[in-house]
This record gives structure tokens, C-alpha cells and sequence, in this order.
């Protein structure tokens, strides 16, 4: 099975404090009701991310990202983790965003942060303090969602 991506985005919010390169990986497994990516689930969508191309990616936003995020990919591990020891190695922090409430231990190794949790759209996302879902800085095992959360805004679950 191939490790399919579409193309990398330069996203702002999803890891704070960081500027990331976003990998989407396609195949997702876990089908969140009101999962705004339903393309993801799809393993043959996409182009697939060799680590030639994905150094060709790190090369290019060299300088100018802090951080590589993987929006899923932890259904092909092997090739998940050969991409986070790349990122490091060139001295970039890693993240994770998954539906599942747990990352293996093989993969979390090699991460700096995981965003854990299935979508429910009765509980919101990060931004929302009722959520489900938690934003992991792995070393300590602090959840970060309060970096999410906007003083002053009444959040409202979707």
C-alpha cells in the first residue's frame, strides 16, 4: 500500500506557536461523523509521498517551518515513522493528529506533540473547552488545549 498525501499546506493554528508544514495522508480508517475531509478516506486519492519527495518538501519550506504535521498516517506506521525520523533529523519538531484516542508507543517516540480524538460534533474541537479531543505535548504529557481556547469567546459545539 502506498502512502498517499495531498499536497502539503503551510497551516498556522493546528500546532501553536509553530508554523507546520501539513501533510494530509489518505486512508483514514477512523470515518468521524461530520469529518470535514471525507477525501482522506480514500486510500488512492492523493499522490504518494516517497522520502524523496517528502525531504524535497522539508528542503523547500527549510526556514521557514518549525514543524511537520501529519494529519493521519498512523494506519501505515512504517512509513509514518520513516518521515517523523527525517523531520527530526533535520531538526524539526513533529505532530500527529489522529481520531484515535491513543497513539502507539512506537510512533509517539518519535513525536513532539499528538492532537488524540474522534470528532464529535456534540463536544467541538480544540477550541471548544467540553471537547473530547486533546493536544499532547508528548515530553511532559501536558495537554495544551487551553493555547486553543480564546478568552473571552463563548464556544459553542457544532
Amino acid at each position: 500500500m502506498t502512502f498517499n498525501c495531498l499536497p502539503p499546506t503551510i497551516v498556522f493554528q493546528e500546532v501553536p506557536n509553530e508554523i507546520s508544514l501539513c501533510f494530509s495522508i489518505t486512508g483514514c480508517q477512523v470515518g468521524c461523523k461530520g469529518c470535514h475531509s471525507t477525501e482522506l478516506w480514500n486510500k488512492n486519492f492523493g499522490q504518494p509521498l516517497t522520502n524523496t519527495a517528502f525531504i524535497h518538501w522539508l528542503n523547500k519550506y527549510q526556514g521557514l517551518i518549525s514543524t511537520v504535521l501529519f494529519m493521519g498516517g498512523e494506519w501505515q506506521q512504517h512509513h509514518l515513522i520513516e518521515k517523523l525520523i527525517i523531520a527530526k533529523h533535520l531538526g524539526l519538531k513533529t505532530c500527529l493528529y489522529t481520531g484515535e484516542n491513543a497513539v502507539d508507543d512506537e510512533i509517539s517516540k518519535h513525536l513532539t506533540y499528538a492532537k488524540v480524538g474522534k470528532w464529535d460534533p456534540q463536544r467541538g474541537g480544540l477550541n471548544t473547552p467540553g471537547t473530547n479531543q486533546k493536544f499532547i505535548e508528548l515530553s511532559t504529557g501536558n495537554s495544551l488545549n487551553h493555547l486553543f481556547i480564546k478568552k473571552g469567546i463563548q464556544h459553542v459545539a457544532a
